[in-house]
């Protein structure tokens, strides 16, 4: 690993701890050559199926990318960084499970749809405007019915 100060490549691990899924490993490094500490991640890279987008290019999956979206969905929302990241997590794990080499874009945009009210109604609304890309107020507004109807519908299965 190089230095990010010196760019020196030996330096120690002082310390690794794993997140609580023990998907992730935190490394806590020090630079034999300057001393200054850093950290790394390591996270196990498993092969995910390429994503066929809605004009038929094909992209690898980009962890990044959908980490970036649901941080502008979540902005100013009670949402941490952790919960972003299992909720990428989820994604992924879904994605793994995926029968193809290919997956349509638009099935993980509906992925995202489908459990991104349990993280955050507003940052679903947000990231729904976007994703569904509303004609008009009166489409924005349908989106909202079917939110608070199934929302309803939960409420009324837990007092049921």
């Amino acid at each position: 690993m190089k230095c990010p100060y010196c760019g020196h490549l030996d330096n120690k691990v002082i310390d690794s701890r794993l997140n609580k899924e023990s998907t992730i490993t935190r490394r806590r490094r020090s630079c034999l050559s300057c001393e200054q500490r850093f950290t790394t991640y390591e996270r196990l890279e498993v092969m995910l199926p390429m994503l066929v987008k809605k004009d038929g290019r094909r992209e690898v999956w980009d962890r990044q990318k959908m980490v970036v979206g649901l941080e502008k969905a979540c902005e100013k929302r009670p949402v941490s960084c952790d919960d972003i990241d299992e909720f990428v997590d989820n994604i992924e794990s879904k994605l793994q499970d995926f029968p193809s080499k290919e997956v349509p874009s638009v099935v993980i945009g509906e992925w995202v749809m489908e459990d991104l009210p349990g993280l955050d109604e507003v940052a679903y609304v947000r990231f729904a405007s976007v994703y569904r890309q509303f004609k008009d107020v009166n489409e924005f507004m349908d989106e909202l019915k079917g939110l608070l109807d199934s929302r309803g519908d939960v409420e009324s299965k837990k007092e049921g």
